[in-house]
């Protein structure tokens, strides 16, 4: 009778656990939701339910198929393909995204949305059914046509709005002003918005053009294949490794923070989604260690915003770039290696000083994942692996390497009980990857807009001319320049959208300065995306601030501080290109700007921190910032001064500690 007590009691309890447990899980998703809703716009979505839930997924699933069938199949004219592309958008962006934030109802959805999603969707398709007709009649255009163009762009406008956000739409907003009032010849309103209307809308110089081009082309399946991968349970494999090569050292949560999010931030290619998605995990690991709130929730940000130059799929505005440029994508891969280890390695740093600092310990060897584990599910990178493979030996086309690599995800699946891909995981992977398409497409045309305002009126040669009469032909003036525009125009602007318009603007003025053409693109793509960690507008770094309960100005600080690499590499980049291998010399040269720039990382990130090898005073600290700006500037002599000078700071703190022992 008391061993059968005994088991009752085990029973409550383990009730009760299983409970608890539940609860928290539950918890723990609700605020991952609450903070994904209050930072990121794609989550604030319409709730549907039961029937009309069903017929949602299945027009993003529709669409998920057109789009896989449209790029590797599609014999259409280019027109067809992307007018009936971006009506799907707008069709789809009204069903999905709300007119504001808020409660939504359920199975809901306004008069008026139905009405803008009708005429929204019908401009494009007008453009469709008649786009062999549009294209042979030149220059003249009718009244309705012009009105046609005029509802159509303000439709995508609007669905940037609702999915995007509204800071895109004012710089785009200035630029149209710009063009209707100043920037075009013709002396009346009506002649100036009629040559605006036909470029930006019918020709493939405005919402037509490259950006949305390639979103099509390569962006589309790529955001289908992160989503099948994600159903595979790759995340918590990432987690896992990094658990396993770095938890066990001094202030191993943190460094986990930044291995896991390198890895899942190649796949993300969002810094906010991938901050919230790990960081539910690595964030309260961090603070339970020691870490305060602002410091992890910072970690996490740097660190997931880094994951958008993370070869080998580094988010949306690589492709863009390798369009952009003219180069291969499997070469844009290649030269991002080593700007993006740098970067990591700076955070990295960073963080083992500041764990040195407050003698914060690892995780407990008996907590971390075993080694069977790991290597049981090695498998789930095979589909990355494949897709590596083809596009670095380019075996296939983008497009082709990324459609087979989904097939590898549900072959691989299929080994995996717990994650296993059947008919209705593989429908909710694509329609995901529909859903995760929409903002990014809505951005890329109304970058499209901008970079067609910036062409029609010749702004960027006025731009271009400005800055370097500005910069007096010094070369580091027109990079901080440069730098500043990024980052201005960066914030609430996603970095797909971002590096369109400095691709258009900002890059242009690097290259006149004699910055060789894929050194001005990566100095600006680096530029845009450190904007999500700048104040004022971080949204990574209010994420983070979100889940740690921190505060979020300290966050993006700290996180500022943390990516340090991340305002530093580009201009050792800009000013020597060598480390993007451009003009090469042999690999001792490389490995000595590697080298180099590692050790001045170092200087910087103990400067900053305030640690090295022991506490640094304010004169050692000076040095150690000293010795790391030295040793970033590409000539012989500054290396000299920089190694010179950190080596002193380095001795000065051996001394220091032996007479403290």
């Amino acid at each position: 009778m008391i061993f059968q007590d005994n088991d009752n009691m085990k029973e409550k309890d383990l009730t009760a656990a299983a409970s608890t447990a539940a609860v928290s899980a539950e918890e723990i998703q609700s605020s991952v939701d609450d903070v994904m809703k209050k930072f990121d716009r794609e989550s604030n979505v319409r709730l549907w339910e039961g029937t009309p839930k069903m017929i949602v997924n299945a027009l993003l699933v529709a669409f998920s198929c057109f789009c896989i069938y449209v790029t590797l199949w599609g014999t259409f004219l280019e027109e067809v393909r992307l007018t009936s592309f971006m009506a799907c958008i707008v069709f789809l962006g009204y069903l999905i995204f709300p007119v504001k934030k808020g409660t939504q109802k359920v199975n809901h959805i306004p008069w008026y949305d139905l009405i803008l999603m009708a005429i929204g969707t019908a401009a494009f398709l007008y453009f469709t059914f008649n786009a062999v007709s549009i294209i042979q009649q030149g220059s003249k255009f009718a009244t309705y046509q012009i009105m046609i163009g005029v509802v159509g762009i303000l439709s995508l406008a609007e669905v940037c709005r609702r999915s995007v956000g509204i800071p895109i739409l004012i710089v785009a907003g200035a630029f149209v002003i710009y063009a209707l009032t100043k920037g075009l010849s013709n002396p009346t309103f009506m002649g100036r918005l009629n040559y605006a209307i036909r470029l930006l809308f019918y020709s493939k110089e405005g919402v037509l053009s490259t950006p949305v081009n390639t979103c099509s082309k390569f962006i589309v399946i790529f955001i289908i294949f992160g989503a099948f991968l994600e159903r595979t349970g790759i995340s918590d494999f990432f987690i896992d490794c990094a658990n396993a090569l770095v938890g066990a050292f001094a202030g191993g949560p943190a460094k986990v923070a930044v291995v896991s999010s390198a890895l899942l931030g190649m796949v993300s290619g969002s810094s906010v989604a991938n901050t919230v998605g790990s960081g539910s995990v690595t964030i309260p690991l961090m603070k339970k260690t020691g870490y305060n709130g602002e410091f992890a929730g910072a970690v996490e940000a740097a660190a997931s915003t880094g994951g958008q130059i993370m070869p080998p799929i580094m988010g949306a505005a690589a492709f863009l770039m390798a369009d952009i440029v003219g180069i291969p994508y499997s070469d844009i891969i290649v030269r991002a290696i080593l700007p993006a280890i740098l970067y990591f390695t700076g955070i990295f740093i960073a963080v083992h000083l500041e764990a040195k600092k407050n003698d914060l310990k690892g995780i407990p060897k008996d907590e971390l994942p075993k080694m069977g584990k790991l290597i049981k599910n090695i498998y789930l990178l095979i589909p990355l692996v494949i897709l590596i493979w083809l596009v670095s030996t380019n075996t296939k086309t983008i497009q082709t390497a990324a459609a087979i690599s989904i097939v590898a995800v549900i072959v691989v699946s299929m080994f995996n009980k717990e994650h296993r891909m059947t008919p209705a995981t593989i429908a909710e992977a694509l329609a995901a990857g529909g859903k995760g398409s929409i903002s990014v497409a809505a951005a890329c045309g109304i970058a499209g807009i901008i970079s067609g305002v910036i062409t029609m009126t010749g702004l960027a040669n006025i731009l271009i001319n400005g800055i370097v009469a500005l910069a007096a032909n010094r070369l580091i003036i027109a990079l901080f320049l440069t730098m500043i525009c990024c980052i201005v125009l960066g914030m609430g602007v996603p970095t797909t959208a971002n590096y369109c318009i400095m691709a258009a603007t900002c890059a242009p003025i690097l290259i006149r300065m004699g910055v060789p053409t894929i050194a001005a693109h990566f100095f600006v793509f680096y530029f845009g995306i450190v904007a999500d960690i700048t104040p004022p507008v971080a949204l990574a770094a209010y994420a983070g601030a979100a889940i740690a309960k921190a505060n979020p100005m300290k966050t993006a600080l700290n996180a500022t501080r943390l990516a340090i690499a991340a305002f530093v590499v580009p201009y050792i980049l800009a000013m020597n290109p060598v480390m993007v291998l451009v003009d090469v010399q042999g690999p001792l040269q490389l490995a000595g700007i590697v080298v180099t720039s590692v050790v001045g990382i170092c200087g910087l990130a103990s400067g900053l921190s305030g640690y090295m090898l022991s506490h640094l005073n304010p004169l050692q600290r000076i040095l150690a910032i000293a010795a790391g700006l030295m040793l970033l500037l590409p000539t012989t002599v500054t290396d000299i001064v920089g190694i010179a000078l950190f080596a002193v700071t380095a001795a000065w703190q051996i001394m220091a500690k032996k007479m403290r022992i």
